[in-house]
């Protein structure tokens, strides 16, 4: 089993790399989803309780509780899969984290940074519009700084692979590809502009 892991900043494309994945015939595993399920289990509403909850988690099983629930989805998702030897993981955001993933398929992991500078990825961000805090720098440079804070930077750093977001969607639907291992079947579902490569599904945790 191939497992693919995507770490970046809000904005930066970790979304639309899993589009491009799932297009492909690769299953994609969100790790918030764990942090979604835990809040609907306790009878919270995901939207307003997430990162609390992810921070609920950390406390209660270790930093790398996230991580460590996930671990069976990815194993699920592989041997449900037709295309079981490849599994995309979307959203890492610290060095546990990694080290959980790393210890659990040692080789056969590999963590993917997207990245893209600060101006552009709020620019995406107001265009995509999911609420108002996605417009608003201020609130931006928070939410890096708490990313940044949980380990983000040095997880970034510790990549295996670097994609560069700075270009046209289609370039950067085609690096994705070849990252990925896979030719432009499924490719490009629109001719929309590198605005809709901003981070569709970002987690929060």
């Amino acid at each position: 089993m191939n497992v693919i892991g995507t770490v970046g900043l809000p904005g930066s494309g970790k979304g639309e790399a899993a589009n491009v994945a799932e297009a492909a015939g690769i299953p994609v595993v969100v790790m918030g989803d764990v942090v979604r399920a835990e809040c609907r289990r306790r009878g919270l509403d995901p939207a307003q309780h997430h990162g609390r909850m992810a921070g609920t988690l950390r406390e209660e099983e270790g930093d790398d509780a996230i991580a460590a629930r996930t671990l069976p989805r990815i194993r699920e998702t592989a041997a449900e899969s037709e295309r079981g030897e490849t599994v995309v993981v979307d959203g890492l955001r610290s060095t546990v984290e990694l080290e959980r993933f790393r210890e659990a398929f040692d080789d056969d992991f590999t963590l993917v940074a997207i990245r893209a500078p600060f101006e552009l990825r709020a620019e995406r961000l107001g265009e995509r519009g999911r609420d108002d805090s996605d417009s608003d720098l201020a609130s931006l440079r928070r939410r890096d700084a708490r990313e940044i804070d949980l380990g983000l930077g040095e997880t970034l750093e510790r990549a295996d692979v670097e994609i560069d977001n700075t270009d046209s969607l289609a370039a950067f639907r085609e690096r994705v590809r070849e990252v990925l291992g896979v030719d432009g079947e499924g490719a490009d579902r629109s001719d929309g502009d590198a605005a809709e490569a901003a981070e569709a599904g970002g987690d929060g945790a």
